[in-house]
């Protein structure tokens, strides 16, 4: 084989080479973007769980109006079956008052990735989403 023919390949294999990564770093940023879509719209199937636990009277086991036990109702706590899920790890980070209730979201791969939301007391994000790691 030539100079030239060897150079072809040689250019070839460096181009394939870089395709092959941006192809591997748009997958993974698409992955991410969706990981932190998934745990925002599960974040806020919580807070509509939340909201209709402060709704419901307590004399129904619901908060009578708060989100804590202000008005005589019980506390919000995550449902059991809600707390873990194929997107991520629910919790609530900050203690639940009367009028707020804050969610985080962790993801499953990183505990350094997390989404964090909180509501008020008519059920809407406050602000808006906290987002920490590769979520940012």
């Amino acid at each position: 084989m030539g100079q030239q023919q060897l150079l072809l390949i040689i250019l070839g294999v460096i181009i394939v080479g870089i395709a092959i990564a941006v192809g591997l770093s748009m997958f993974t940023a698409q992955s991410v973007g969706a990981q932190r879509d998934a745990i925002i719209s599960d974040i806020t199937n919580l807070a509509a769980t939340a909201y209709q636990h402060r709704i419901r009277p307590a004399s129904m086991g619901g908060g009578g109006g708060a989100y804590d036990i202000t008005n005589g109702g019980a506390v919000f706590v995550i449902p059991t079956r809600l707390i873990t899920n194929e997107n991520g790890i629910y919790s609530l980070p900050v203690a639940v008052s009367e009028n707020l209730v804050t969610f985080r979201g962790t993801s499953r791969d990183n505990v350094a990735d997390y989404v964090e939301g909180a509501y008020d007391e008519n059920g809407r994000l406050v602000g808006g989403f906290t987002l920490a790691g590769k979520f940012q």
